[in-house]
């Protein structure tokens, strides 16, 4: 028995282990000597199988020399960490080489974009960049960036492989920097092993990946139909709807108004407000909440034809729930919430592990709303997968009797509400919405046909998008179990 196996057998409940120093130095650039990357995880791989470096059979994060004399003005499609799902790109934004060129993140069509720092990368935030703006990306530069140019492996392939669980833990067993700034060095992928495995099995991997991005396109478009349904019912310019309010015109009353012509100088964010009308109505005296932008929002509101509302007392769930120390919950966090209301894995904690913010309960049909100024897009529906998950107390969990929730959703997540939203967030050194503020915002009485519609668009959208995460899953599944030969 050699020394390895003596310390073993002497401390069978841990992993333990002795490296020679020149063990220790092989491939180790920055000389690490904590115990972390010399798991035996991180060692293992079948030994039936061809593996070659990641380094050699792709570009890592390729050089913007590439694209340095193209147009500066052509459009570009930018990509934060927040539009990087697990495994998808939830949303896209836009603009100009010019815009991203300096301080950014370079990448193109086809690359595999993987997260750099946690949290971001223990939520799976890797994806394979796709649809993009002249074929042409920028990104966080906390994104990794891997070009296949081997032939021999196809880039869905390996983007699961990289996408696994065991992938993103020897991932973080790597990881160099301070607490909570921690990010996976270049080098960790530059050894990366990748197995090599039949082009035929390779191509069944693709398609499922291929068939999972089609539907996740398909969910996206009916979920932007519902959205384009509910501006048209609000009488709003699908492609401009806060443009449209902005060139709103209020009724004649309205326009006889001292506080609206105040309010609504022509072409001026500028709001006059005597103590009364401000602080004596409001309570709050900050000069925010009195922009023009807010009243023209709210004065279109009360114009429409079908009325208003506001959240009742009842409609908002904010009663608190005291985990058990040995019970295991799953818990949705902000990190876990993407675009068009949908929401990725929770954590799966015993009570005693769970943060102390993690006190609701949420219930099938719940719409959850975050209240935390700069996550205010932060807005998710419920549906039965998610059912007596555990939400932060960060989020409102709101259940409505007047509009149905997948409606709420798509009203919350407008361009015109994520305006509005902003005018109410107050305090200091965490700004939110407080409980009373949000039963201050106008909520308009959306015909209930037209409810039914939208949550039928969004309810196949949803469906559409799990179908894609199915699909995706089962590729990562078939990558495990060829590796471990199953």
């Amino acid at each position: 028995m050699n020394f390895n196996q003596t310390l073993q057998t002497k401390f069978p409940h841990l992993e333990v282990s002795c490296l020679k120093l020149s063990e220790v130095q092989k491939d180790n650039e920055i000389f690490r000597i904590d115990s972390e990357p010399f798991k035996k995880s991180n060692l293992n791989t079948n030994t039936k199988l061809t593996y070659i470096k990641l380094s050699q059979i792709a570009n890592i994060n390729p050089s913007k020399l590439e694209i340095s004399n193209l147009d500066k003005n052509i459009q570009v499609t930018f990509l934060s960490m927040q539009n990087l799902g697990n495994g998808v790109i939830n949303d896209k934004e836009s603009g100009t080489i010019k815009d991203f060129e300096s301080g950014y993140t370079y990448f193109s069509e086809n690359d595999i974009l993987i997260a750099k720092i946690t949290p971001c990368m223990e939520h799976g935030k890797c994806a394979i960049a796709f649809g993009l703006n002249n074929k042409i990306g920028f990104g966080s530069t906390e994104i990794n960036v891997f070009r296949i140019h081997d032939s021999r492996f196809l880039k869905e392939f390996v983007f699961c492989y990289l996408n696994r669980e065991i992938i993103r833990k020897i991932a973080a067993d790597n990881m160099v920097g301070t607490s909570g700034r921690q990010r996976v060095p270049t080098s960790f992928y530059q050894k990366l092993l990748i197995p090599l495995l039949p082009m035929d099995f390779q191509l069944e991997i693709q398609k499922l990946v291929k068939d999972s991005h089609f539907a996740l396109e398909q969910s996206k478009g009916l979920y932007k139909e519902a959205q384009n349904m509910l501006y048209i019912e609000l009488g709003l310019n699908p492609d401009n709807p806060l443009q449209s309010i902005l060139d709103f015109h209020p009724t004649p009353k309205e326009q006889d108004s001292k506080l609206t012509q105040k309010s609504l100088k022509q072409n001026l964010n500028i709001s006059i407000r005597t103590l009364k009308e401000s602080l004596g109505t409001s309570g709050r005296l900050d000069s925010e909440y009195y922009q023009s932008k807010y009243d023209k929002i709210e004065s279109y509101i009360k114009n429409y034809k079908e009325g208003f509302n506001k959240l009742e007392l009842i409609e908002i769930k904010d009663s608190n729930f005291t985990p058990k120390a040995k019970e295991k919950y799953r818990y949705i966090e902000l990190a876990n919430i993407g675009a068009n209301g949908s929401i990725s894995a929770p954590l799966e904690e015993f009570g005693k592990d769970l943060p102390t913010r993690a006190r609701r309960i949420v219930k099938e049909g719940d719409l959850i709303v975050s209240s935390i100024e700069g996550s205010l897009s932060s807005c998710a529906l419920i549906t039965q997968e998610f059912d007596d998950c555990i939400v932060s107390t960060g989020f409102y969990i709101l259940k409505s009797l007047h509009i149905n929730s997948e409606t709420l959703l798509a009203l919350f997540k407008s361009q015109v509400f994520q305006e509005y939203l902003k005018k109410f967030p107050s305090g200091t050194i965490l700004t939110a919405i407080s409980k009373d503020e949000l039963q201050n915002i106008l909520i308009p009485k959306i015909d209930f046909k037209t409810q039914e519609e939208i949550a039928t668009l969004i309810q196949e959208s949803f469906a559409l998008r799990a179908k894609a995460k199915v699909l995706l899953d089962e590729a990562k599944a078939r990558v495990e179990n060829a590796i471990k030969g199953v």
